[in-house]
């Protein structure tokens, strides 16, 4: 697997642009295109939250067609909780690229984030597609990955190349997101495309799968939105032939697909609204794996526990606590935290100030590891997350402002 430029890159068979079209109060950016030459296979993994936005509703419907053809989404209004009228605002969108491409509506994705509550301004989606229409690219996609930001800092792209069927296969994800980040999903939209021959259910098998470790491994804030979505297209540009299940190209493609998610992931974290610092944290020795997580991701949202990483505080009292009070099974005296190198705490007790000093230490880095062995079993689990600073609150105080 080869690693690409994100900066420089395409994919046969796809172009992208990304636009100011006047959703948004300020000049940046807020509506992007991506479109394949052809249809396309199309699967896609949603958000769980009971609230959903048309985008998702209508999104979660299309894709059991498993085809698609072009994705168009918008920053700067989420079109959440805007009653029939959403739902109308949605389809229309769906039907005005569909005009502009001529294509079908039913090929056509329509994803939204932003402020709920607010309707999509219709006339300026009209000109902003038919504008973009114009100026799409192969090479459009740091255009479209800063289309869809909101709070986010940078705009993160992850791009690779394998050889599969005797073909050299693209496989290429651009993603949005920085707070209200958690499983199940995130506040994040992600739109992946590759020219390998995929079936659709089998590109819905290896999405889900790749999704579990990747984008539902993270967290931010705890908060899970009511947009959130990754879809990907496969339309079999790249000419080789039909990938099998189970087949050494099967297990080369799930991993091309595994390893842009899990970039994205890990930017999404980096990103995090006001974050200083990366955060890993890795749960060993439970009872099973699914307590593994569970007490991995309750250390990883615990306000106390993120806002100690950003003090650069190496508190382990309040890991501990979390422990004992998430319902895994746990006995604080065969419980052993390290922060980086430095083993904290052995069996529920000090290690003493020097290896308090040693953790400080580690925490002054821009990438922590925070390890935790239960000694219960051999349940494992890993969450990314990131401290929980100052800026957090000042960035999602002024969020509507």
């Amino acid at each position: 697997m080869k690693t690409l430029d994100s900066k420089n890159f395409s994919v046969p068979g796809y172009k992208a642009w990304g636009i100011h079209c006047g959703i948004k109060k300020t000049d940046k950016k807020d509506l992007a295109v991506i479109v394949s030459d052809r249809d396309a296979s199309m699967a896609g993994v949603f958000t769980k939250n009971r609230v959903k936005a048309p985008s998702v509703v209508i999104g979660t419907a299309k894709v059991r067609s498993g085809k698609g053809r072009i994705i168009v989404a918008n920053s700067g209004c989420a079109n959440a909780c805007t009653g029939k009228q959403g739902h109308l605002d949605a389809r229309e969108t769906a039907e005005i690229v569909a005009n502009e491409f001529g294509t079908k509506p039913d090929l056509v994705y329509v994803a939204s984030t932003g402020v709920i509550g607010e309707t999509l301004p219709i006339p300026k989606i009209r000109t902003g597609v038919a504008t973009a229409a114009g100026l799409l690219s192969p090479t459009g996609w740091g255009q479209a990955a800063e289309a869809i930001m909101t709070t986010d800092i940078y705009p993160k792209i992850a791009v690779v190349q394998e050889e599969i069927g005797g073909k050299t296969i693209t496989l290429a994800g651009i993603a949005k997101g920085s707070g209200m980040i958690h499983p199940d999903m995130a506040t994040m939209l992600c739109f992946i495309v590759t020219d390998a021959l995929v079936a659709a259910p089998m590109l819905r098998k290896m999405l889900t799968s790749s999704v579990g470790r990747s984008f539902n491994v993270i967290t931010v804030d705890g908060d899970t939105s009511t947009n959130d979505m990754v879809l990907c297209m496969a339309n079999g540009a790249a000419g080789n032939k039909r990938v099998a299940p189970g087949t050494k190209d099967f297990k080369k493609l799930q991993a091309c697909l595994d390893a842009v998610t899990r970039s994205l992931a890990m930017q999404v974290v980096k990103d995090g609204e006001g974050a200083t610092k990366f955060v890993e944290i890795t749960v060993r020795g439970a009872k099973n794996p699914v307590e593994a997580r569970h007490a991995a991701s309750a250390v990883a949202k615990s306000s106390l526990v993120k806002t100690a990483l950003f003090g650069e505080d190496p508190n382990w009292g309040r890991i501990m606590a979390v422990l004992g009070s998430c319902g895994v099974d746990m006995d604080e005296a065969r419980t052993d935290i390290s922060f980086g190198k430095s083993r904290l705490v052995e069996r529920g007790v000090s290690m003493g100030k020097h290896a308090e000093k040693e953790a400080a230490a580690a925490l002054k880095q821009r990438e922590v590891h925070i390890g935790i062995d239960l000694h219960k079993g051999k349940g494992e689990s890993t969450i990314w997350t990131c401290d929980l600073s100052t800026e957090y609150v000042k960035i999602n105080a002024a969020y509507r402002s």
